[in-house]
């Protein structure tokens, strides 16, 4: 009996260290639906052992037990749950310190005919980006892909979603790696010279936040969307796997528009000259690849 107790506490213990590893990463990295699954699922492992400490236990907890004290934890509990639904301003700037925006603002589902993804910012604007599914689209085996937003410059500046796979997304894993070092430096910058520079200055293409490029009262500048997409093991004449495919959209607040497409603008392709992944324009050379989307039509509602 006490073996059972001293496994039903290491397992308890050990599952809570997941759910708190997981729930970090979930908090200050982008999305992955990896992280949010391992954490949902080792919650319900956590519920269930839960239960059995509880029961092998009780008789303990229940001399120890105090009217009033549970009350008193009840109330304080309720009282947190309230406020977290709430959201006054010091908790939402809690959480804008997040990279992931969280469950509530970004959902991203995948459906048999493609794929639908939201984003809401903030509540009077709100981005769906629906992707329907090309006649080579595997259903079984979804092609990787990519959301992210660039600046007027072609600058990334966040990413929405991603299937986690850089070695089947290379461009917009560069975008993402040379956003990091122009993070860094700009920070080192900031340390050295003690004043105000990229990372803080007002100008909007000199800015870290993405808030500053997409939120239409803060901005006048357009914007993009992008999408890169890529079926592993997509093979035909020219290659023994197909390489990506690139969508982009132009945003522009000025002029806003309730309903738009995605253009293809070509395939990712390494230049050893300029030691960085470009967009190159379909040519014969691509086949399946440029069948796996039909169409991808991104709708934003301005309230």
């Amino acid at each position: 009996m006490k073996t059972k107790k001293k496994i039903v506490t290491l397992l308890v213990a050990m599952t809570f260290l997941v759910i708190v590893i997981s729930g970090l990463l979930a908090f200050f990295r982008p999305f992955s639906i990896l992280v949010t699954g391992l954490h949902a699922l080792m919650g319900f492992v956590f519920i269930f052992l839960i239960f059995f400490h509880v029961k092998q236990n009780f008789k303990g907890m229940k001399k120890s037990l105090e009217i009033s004290l549970a009350l008193y934890c009840f109330l304080g509990t309720a009282l947190l749950t309230g406020l977290f639904l709430w959201q006054p301003q010091p908790i939402k700037r809690i959480l804008g310190l997040s990279h992931n925006v969280g469950a509530a603002l970004d959902r991203f589902q995948m459906k048999e005919n493609g794929m639908v993804y939201n984003y809401t910012p903030v509540e009077n604007f709100k981005f769906k980006l629906e992707v329907r599914a090309g006649e080579n689209y595997d259903t079984v085996t979804p092609p990787e892909i990519a959301i992210w937003l660039e600046n007027q410059s072609s600058y990334h500046i966040k990413t929405l979603y991603t299937s986690q796979s850089k070695k089947d997304l290379p461009y917009w894993a560069w975008k993402v790696e040379e956003y990091e070092k122009a993070k860094v430096e700009s920070e080192k910058k900031s340390i050295s010279d003690k004043e105000l520079d990229a990372i803080t200055a007002a100008t909007p293409n000199s800015s870290f936040d993405p808030k500053d490029y997409i939120l239409p009262e803060r901005n006048s500048e357009p914007f993009y969307l992008l999408i890169e997409v890529n079926q592993k093991n997509d093979q035909n004449e020219s290659y023994a796997d197909q390489p990506s495919v690139l969508y982009k959209v132009e945003i522009d607040n000025k002029f806003p528009k309730a309903f738009q497409v995605l253009d293809i603008i070509g395939y990712s392709k390494f230049d050893p000259e300029d030691k960085a992944w470009n967009a190159y324009y379909p040519d014969g050379s691509l086949t399946t690849a440029l069948k796996l989307i039909d169409s991808a039509l991104l709708t934003i509602d301005r309230k």
